[in-house]
């Protein structure tokens, strides 16, 4: 089975999570297609991604939540999606 190694972008943390690279490929396509209508709220990601997989899809992934974490900063590392510099909740947006 494929994995594709997950890092973070915070300063001071080196761990890489593998994941099966199905779930990954289908939270990133989730998360660009939540993004394709502007920025969004790091908080309601979760529930964005959610609204555009099907119930199995749903349940084979297990910990939506977790993956979603995931794969967001993993695509921050690599330059797909942005922080925005705003206050109040984290913001992000697609590159």
């Amino acid at each position: 089975m494929n994995k594709v190694a997950c890092r973070t972008p915070a300063e001071g943390r080196d761990g890489v999570t593998n994941i099966p690279a199905w779930k990954f490929d289908t939270v990133r396509a989730a998360i660009l297609d939540a993004l394709k209508g502007g920025p969004i709220k790091a908080m309601t990601l979760k529930d964005a991604v959610g609204e555009r997989l099907d119930d199995k899809t749903l349940a084979d992934l297990g910990k939506l939540g977790w993956h979603v974490v995931t794969v967001k900063l993993e695509m921050e590392v690599r330059g797909e999606i942005e922080r925005l510099d705003v206050k109040g909740p984290q913001q992000i947006r697609a590159v």
